[in-house]
């Protein structure tokens, strides 16, 4: 390649960071480009949601809707079917296969790139980002001591992982607590009584392997402050819905009382045309980022201390036959739902008690178990994360939390804002902390949205 040699460096070869190397490879810079991404884990393309495991776990989203080409809404879909012949748009289909799918995209992006752009896969940890000047390039720093120069860089880590539970320091070496269950394979048997520390997405996935084998099904409980469980997905239309989204902005411009209303209002008028309330949802979600970026930051953290909740349960849905599962063992009371607060835990003869407050009770309730597992789902707070990465960045005050422990604050195109409050340059970020500022930034409908639009950023003309 002739001329300069220019350097880009992506930190984390999961869905976005995948996603992302996979556009500049097909419109790359007009010069020679050396593309670097980064994986620290099992391999490119998977990360932890998309790893290959012992179980299948499913998407939670039907295949039509997994694209990573918003230009070619069905090439998952087509790549599933040629797998599995009678694949349906509305399948959920193996985690896994996602997987295998993301690294197939980015194996075609490499083979049809342009010679000016060449991809290396780097395997190992990012533990740090030095900036010697503002304009100059950026230093990365493995933990194994190498070091690598870039003109730019993209953080891209994925998804963290669960906040530590303060109560469970008391038991944070017993054998039966499992602190983040990604990180293991956790084996159940009959005879044992499990606690699942929420009742999100992260404990259907538990649930759903817990009880595979119906002779090795545990007795379960799961508890959180709500005791809410996610509905069931369901073959409707996303794009079906054409709400008001000038009355819907209005309303969140008045009050968070008026937004609330105005979101249960469309989603009653969606199923009065015969729709469904999942619609309206998807309506009010692709609206999410500007509702977020105008509300007043006393109306977010009311709408985070008061309604997140019951955003979250109807935003995140399960497959249908998972949902299935989890009825099943409830009616056959091997599942148990609560609602309350933990107060502390306590190591009891090679077991664990736990205690809690049940919501809207002044008595406290005991139960003895022996596995405590934590499903409370990624924690986004960088302020709170054990990670040598984001602790080295905010002290070498490259990046900012955000006051409400959602992410990262970042300005136009994922760049990352410093602690002077300026938008750094040549320093990006791409994934769910992206929520920080848009709220809605979780899904791969948007997460590949954000990586089109930095790739075509980075693949222009910069200094």
């Amino acid at each position: 390649m002739g001329g300069l040699l220019r350097t880009i460096a992506i930190v984390g070869g999961g869905f976005s960071g995948t996603v992302l190397a996979e556009n500049l490879l097909r419109r790359p810079p007009a010069g020679p480009t050396r593309l670097v991404l980064i994986e620290r884990g099992a391999g490119v393309g998977r990360g932890v949601a998309y790893a290959e495991r012992g179980f299948p776990y499913l998407l939670n989203v039907p295949a039509s809707r997994m694209s990573a080409n918003s230009l070619a809404p069905q090439e998952f879909l087509r790549f599933a079917q040629e797998r599995i012949p009678k694949a349906t748009g509305e399948d959920f289909l193996p985690r896994a296969l996602y997987g295998e799918y993301l690294q197939q995209v980015l194996l075609a992006a490499e083979l049809s790139a342009p010679r000016t752009i060449r991809l290396e896969t780097w395997r190992g940890e990012v533990t740090g980002v030095r900036r010697l000047e503002r304009h100059l390039p950026l230093q990365l720093e493995f933990s194994d001591g190498r070091r690598l120069t870039a003109d730019d860089v993209v953080l891209a880590p994925g998804n963290p992982k669960p906040a530590s539970l303060p109560p469970a320091k008391a038991i944070a070496d017993h054998p039966g607590y499992v602190a983040d269950p990604w990180s293991q394979d956790v084996q159940f048997a009959r005879h044992e009584t499990v606690l699942l520390i929420g009742t999100g997405l992260t404990m259907a996935d538990i649930v759903n392997i817990a009880s595979v084998d119906r002779h090795a099904t545990p007795k379960i409980h799961a508890l959180s402050r709500h005791g809410l469980l996610p509905p069931r997905q369901t073959p409707f239309r996303p794009e079906a819905f054409r709400g008001d989204g000038n009355a819907l902005l209005l309303a969140a411009s008045r009050s968070l009382r008026g937004l609330a209303g105005a979101v249960r209002l469309l989603a009653s008028e969606a199923e009065k045309c015969g729709g469904d309330w999942r619609e309206a949802i998807t309506f009010v979600r692709h609206m999410a980022p500007t509702i977020w970026q105008r509300m007043p930051e006393r109306d977010r953290e009311r709408f985070l201390r008061h309604l997140r909740a019951q955003w979250d349960v109807h935003r995140h849905r399960l497959p249908p036959e998972i949902l299935q599962r989890i009825d099943g063992l409830r009616n056959a009371g091997q599942l148990q739902i609560h609602a309350g607060r933990i107060q502390r835990f306590e190591s009891r003869a090679g077991r664990i008690e736990v205690t809690w407050r049940p919501r809207h009770a002044s008595q406290l309730t005991s139960l003895v178990v022996d596995k405590v597992i934590n499903c409370t789902g990624p924690d986004y707070s960088i302020a709170r994360s054990s990670e040598p990465l984001w602790r080295n960045l905010l002290q070498r005050g490259l990046c900012v939390s955000d006051p409400f422990g959602l992410g990262l604050r970042t300005g136009p195109k994922g760049a990352v804002i410093d602690a002077d409050g300026w938008p750094g340059p040549h320093l990006f970020y791409v994934g769910p902390m992206l929520r920080a500022d848009h709220w809605e930034a979780t899904a791969v409908g948007e997460l590949r949205t954000h990586a089109e639009s930095l790739a075509a950023l980075l693949a222009t003309e910069r200094t």
